[in-house]
């Protein structure tokens, strides 16, 4: 990007290896950006304003994070996707000092933000371009006070990402009391969400799903958070950040969310599935 003040920023095309990235010029805040891989939204980054975040589901990644520890408490932090490294910046904002490992398989992706939205020399964040459950395998345990998973191939879910054994993997790499969370996306009747749910459940002791309403009864496709820990979360202080956002999200746990499980089963290695295709516009923009 042009490192004269003066210059009116422009847009940033390339061919990344899901696609092609786009990184738009946000015109009402000096310094930001949108990223998109294929005509989806993936990231917005404020380089002015790590702490502003634009996306209502980062929002919700962002206040788990808030509610992991007292306030400036330093975590470590292992991302399993990368985007514009926008999460990561806010928790070095906000808990400086955190030690923070991101991983992504888009290696041409990782070199654009390197170059266009470069991360500042003290952040604590190591970027790595692999496979994220290939790192997670590799990574010690206990290693980690939270595992943030945001990976997508394309628009899905891998499937690798999905099964009993990786939240096993997942499991070892958080320390004792640590948290499980993953962006994920369905649509009624919500086969990929149920089956996610309770995947995690089988090997995690307790688990919470955040989403919109509208997400949770089936009148379109959309995000939805889950998080996985040993230990109980604090869903009520949940519960008060997500229902102050502009568009207000409901935890559900225990009894409701066993109710919204209903029959679904664990998956297995053998059986895993990416996440479903969204319908057309579902995320797109432009």
């Amino acid at each position: 990007m042009d490192d004269d003040p003066r210059a009116e920023p422009i847009p940033v095309i390339r061919e990344v290896d899901w696609g092609t990235a786009k990184l738009l010029p946000d015109l009402d805040r000096e310094r930001a950006w949108l990223l998109t891989v294929g005509g989806a939204p993936q990231s917005y980054v404020d380089l002015d304003d790590p702490t502003h975040i634009e996306f209502e589901y980062v929002r919700r990644l962002a206040h788990v994070v808030d509610c992991a520890a007292d306030d400036g408490v330093p975590l470590d932090v292992l991302h399993l996707g990368g985007g514009a490294l926008t999460l990561p910046r806010f928790v070095a904002a906000t808990r400086p000092g955190s030690r923070q490992v991101v991983v992504d398989a888009d290696r041409a992706l990782l070199q654009l933000v390197r170059e266009q939205l470069p991360l500042a020399p003290d952040a604590g964040i190591e970027v790595h371009a692999a496979d994220a459950r290939a790192w997670a395998e590799a990574a010690p345990s206990g290693s980690a006070d939270l595992l943030i998973a945001d990976v997508f191939g394309g628009s899905r879910v891998p499937a690798h990402l999905t099964s009993v054994q990786y939240a096993r993997i997942a499991q070892r790499v958080l320390r004792p009391g640590g948290t499980y969370v993953a962006n994920l996306a369905d649509g009624a009747p919500f086969d990929f969400l149920r089956s996610q749910l309770a995947t995690f459940r089988a090997v995690f002791a307790e688990v919470v799903l955040i989403a919109e309403p509208s997400v949770l009864r089936g009148r379109r496709f959309g995000n939805a958070v889950l998080l996985a820990s040993a230990h109980p979360l604090d869903v009520a202080a949940l519960a008060r950040r997500t229902a102050g956002d502009a568009f207000p999200a409901r935890v559900e746990h225990g009894d409701s969310l066993r109710r919204f499980i209903g029959g679904a089963g664990p998956v297995d290695d053998a059986d895993a599935q990416p996440s479903p295709e969204p319908p057309d516009g579902a995320f797109s923009i432009g």
